[in-house]
């Protein structure tokens, strides 16, 4: 079927000698990824998400600069990954600061903020080839990101809803649904599961903050649409839930609350101080809140699989904050007997915890609650199920493959901080690409079997990585499989590209 020899054979006086050399296999190696191209769009500024578009190999990123004046899209040909070139960049700060972007048969969408982000927000849409504006329309308050259904029949925004720095305005949590065809627009809520909020709040959904309000307070973060177009979901990231979405009624159907994980156990164990001079994975008293960024979806047997990245996130605000340390806090001496020497900053003194949770009535910790879970979780879309978990897999990824990449600085709060995270599928074989901000590196997982992913690599990219984007083979510029890292720190965007499976 391939070669695996290529024999050159030489004939000298009647002997015949035949030297042997390395060949490659011509299907792709899941395992290389390795760097091709990268842009600078300047080290002023932030490559946050990328979209691309397979017809005009025009990839856009969203570039929030430290000048609202100069918040844009950025449009960068990128025909030639080892050398890709900006062409030219759509303004949007008249209307507001982008947040996202997707691209579908030839329509640009752009998730935009309003200038006072508690107010409605917008999606404008733009030809990928002219780059004309064809239409703007308005969504929820704060759309923090935009993707299109696989059909291109709608696009999706996740509307975050955030309160102000007082919490005088504190808008609704919402997902906008867009029919692209006419480009009409429905934004619901989730008040008609309001009923539900005790017993969320039972399984470790969180509804918190001043005068809770169980509509305004959920903040939805990013989406993940099933292959048919049918349903969506929806990482509810401060809140530690998933939202599942109709798409044919146009209606939440279901909160998953995700519970909590056990730093107590061995698979589990972390690293909480920055102050310890080592790098030691030990089992505390722990609990982490999943609280997941980015989702993405992937059906295998018919089961419908979310993949999450468990960044974690805290509130704060002028008028509220949640974020303490376990010094700064009282532990109940039944619970935590050895509590002073927790206490300390080469144990749990300097991690960084929520006061909203584990308290007993005379305000003393009985539980300790931190932000993440420092992992990617995989979770059964039609349960909400937790069916697997990284555990601390992530942090020793980056310390067995690229050490110099791990931050020991953010061991006490939120470790590695897995952010983005993107399926793509390479020949037969399922990948999963989960990128590190604190670590500023991505690792890659084979996922053929999602209970049981297999750690591929790990790649040291650009500063803070926040979009991962998976470019298909079919779709790609060179015809190989390609991955795009925006990094918010720098500017940067890396391209990855598989390379041929070598064989000896």
């Amino acid at each position: 079927m391939y070669k695996r020899i290529l024999s050159v054979c030489l004939l000298a006086t009647s002997i015949i000698a035949c030297q042997q050399k390395e060949t490659f296999d011509t299907k792709e190696d899941i395992a290389s990824f390795v760097e091709v191209g990268s842009i600078d769009l300047g080290s002023a500024g932030a490559s946050e998400i990328s979209a691309y578009d397979p017809t005009t190999k025009r990839l856009f990123v969203v570039n929030t600069q430290a000048s609202p004046a100069l918040f844009r899209i950025d449009v960068v040909d990128l025909s030639s990954p080892a050398s890709p070139r900006l062409e030219t960049n759509i303004n949007v700060a008249s209307v507001g600061a982008a947040n996202s972007v997707a691209v579908k048969n030839g329509k640009l969408a752009v998730a935009i903020e309003a200038p006072v982000k508690q107010d409605a927000g917008k999606v404008a849409f733009y030809d990928t080839k002219t780059l004309a504006l064809l239409n703007t329309v308005t969504v929820g308050a704060l759309p923090d990101m935009v993707t299109f259904s696989p059909d291109g029949k709608y696009a999706l925004t996740a509307n975050e809803g955030e309160p102000n720095a007082t919490y005088t305005v504190d808008p609704e949590g919402s997902i906008s649904i867009i029919t692209v065809a006419d480009y009409s627009v429905t934004t619901v809520n989730f008040s008609a599961l309001a009923s539900q909020e005790a017993t969320l709040k039972n399984g470790g959904f969180r509804i918190f903050g001043l005068n809770a309000d169980f509509v305004k307070d959920i903040e939805p973060e990013y989406i993940a649409v099933s292959d048919d177009s049918q349903t969506a979901w929806v990482t509810l990231q401060e809140n530690n839930g998933i939202a599942k979405i109709d798409l044919n009624t146009k209606a939440i159907t279901a909160i998953y609350p995700l519970g909590f994980k056990d730093h107590n156990i061995v698979a589990n164990a972390i690293d909480p101080s920055d102050k310890d001079n080592t790098v030691a994975f030990t089992p505390y008293p722990i609990k982490g809140v999943y609280q997941p960024d980015a989702i993405a979806y992937y059906l295998h047997n018919g089961t419908p699989y979310l993949f999450t990245a468990n960044e974690g996130d805290a509130r704060d605000y002028t008028a509220f904050k949640e974020e303490t340390n376990v010094s700064a806090v009282t532990l109940n001496a039944t619970s935590f007997p050895n509590g002073a020497d927790l206490k300390t900053e080469a144990k749990l003194g300097r991690l960084t915890i929520t006061n909203t949770l584990g308290k007993n009535g005379s305000n003393e910790h009985t539980e300790l609650y931190a932000f993440g879970a420092r992992s990617f979780s995989v979770w059964n879309g039609q349960s909400g199920a937790l069916v697997y978990d990284s555990g601390n897999q992530l942090e020793k990824d980056v310390i067995n493959n690229i050490r110099s990449n791990y931050d020991d600085g953010r061991s006490d709060n939120k470790g590695v901080e897995p952010e983005g995270i993107t399926i793509g599928k390479v020949g037969e074989s399922v990948l999963a690409f989960v990128g590190l901000e604190r670590a500023d590196a991505i690792v890659v997982y084979d996922v053929t079997t999602p209970t049981a992913p297999k750690f591929l690599r790990a790649i040291a990219t650009c500063d803070a990585p926040e979009g991962l984007l998976f470019i298909p083979a079919q779709d790609s510029p060179t015809g190989r499989s390609m991955l795009i890292a925006s990094c918010e720190n720098d500017g940067l965007v890396r391209i990855y590209q598989t390379g041929n499976v070598l064989i000896k």
